[in-house]
């Protein structure tokens, strides 16, 4: 509401400010004002999610999952344990104690609130729930001798987990009960004796099958779920994607993490992911041998796994973001 202010008459003996100086006067005032709105907007402005967070020293990370709240899940080669992290603060705590034996490789959050965690040697799938820490439940996919349980996708009503020493996918049913379902790789997909072959996992664009990443000779492949069935991807742009480790998916755009070049590798995937075509490659600095990364919002959390690093309890560990 505007105040009406009662007219002065002008006195005759002052002199009158010109024209020039009035518009001056409120010209700086105007400036003045505005600047102190500057100012105040500033002061009031919600601080930048952090870029880079720390991890407990020691962690040995590889696995990373975001579900739809800004919370990132990590799982440590230590001993299995979770971690929890706010995205917008970089702080964390533990969420599920870890023991003896025990790797959490491999995540996955599903609407369900639980996490599907990849085994690793253990030969071993596990739930956790999301909100507790609570273990909900384990499955075991192979008896662990000759094995590596190494990443998961959920896809409609299973979890698919790759086996990096052997050519199989397993799949697990979506939250407690049901039978695993062991699935062997046929087509084009040929196993290669002491190195590690199935790595990263993700669906494809079409919802109809999964795209793995072979890390030794670094090649893509679309697996059919119903059949078995392996395709290689044909790259164009790139002659390989060796030492592919996580995959990420944004519609047709596919994300790989080849971890010891410290190297996201982006490609535009054709309508049946037959095709990936080099799009562009992401290096940061502050990469250190990431292992995996999730997505959220316009941005990529990566996990660096420090591979070539003394892996000791005193070893520092750090995730880090970048634009996608």
């Amino acid at each position: 509401m505007t105040r009406k202010h009662p007219k002065h008459p002008k006195d005759p003996k002052q002199p009158q400010p010109s024209r020039r100086a009035v518009l001056g006067g409120a010209a700086a005032a105007a400036f003045s004002v505005a600047a102190g709105t500057g100012a105040a907007r500033a002061e009031g402005r919600r601080p930048a999610w952090p870029t880079e967070f720390p991890l407990p020293d020691g962690w040995l990370p590889e696995g990373i999952t975001i579900g739809s709240a800004p919370y990132a899940y990590l799982g440590s080669r230590a001993d299995g344990a979770i971690y929890r992290a706010d995205l917008r603060t970089g702080e964390g705590r533990v969420l599920h104690e870890g023991a003896p034996g025990l790797t959490a490789i491999g995540l996955e959050l599903g609407r369900d609130g639980l996490l599907y965690v990849s085994g690793g040697g253990d030969g071993t799938a596990r739930l956790v729930d999301a909100g507790t820490g609570e273990p909900r439940g384990t499955y075991r996919l192979t008896d662990g001798a000759g094995h590596f349980v190494n990443d998961v996708v959920l896809l409609r009503d299973r979890a698919w987990f790759t086996d990096s020493y052997d050519a199989v996918l397993y799949g697990v049913p979506r939250g407690r009960g049901g039978r695993v379902r062991t699935l062997p790789l046929t087509g084009d997909w040929e196993q290669l004796p002491g190195v590690i072959n199935a790595n990263g996992i993700v669906s494809t664009p079409d919802g109809r099958g999964v795209i793995v990443v072979k890390s030794t000779p670094g090649e893509l492949y679309r697996v059919d779920l119903g059949t078995g069935r392996a395709t290689r991807i044909a790259l164009s742009g790139a002659q390989d994607v060796v030492n592919g480790d996580g995959l990420v998916r944004v519609g047709r755009t596919l994300y790989v993490v080849q971890n010891r070049l410290d190297v996201v590798t982006v490609f535009d995937l054709d309508a049946g992911a037959t095709t990936a075509t080099l799009r562009r490659s992401i290096t940061d600095p502050r990469f250190d041998v990431p292992a995996t990364a999730a997505r959220f919002r316009d941005r990529l959390y990566l996990v660096n796994a420090r591979f070539t690093s003394p892996q000791t309890p005193e070893t520092t560990f750090t995730a880090v973001a970048v634009p996608l």
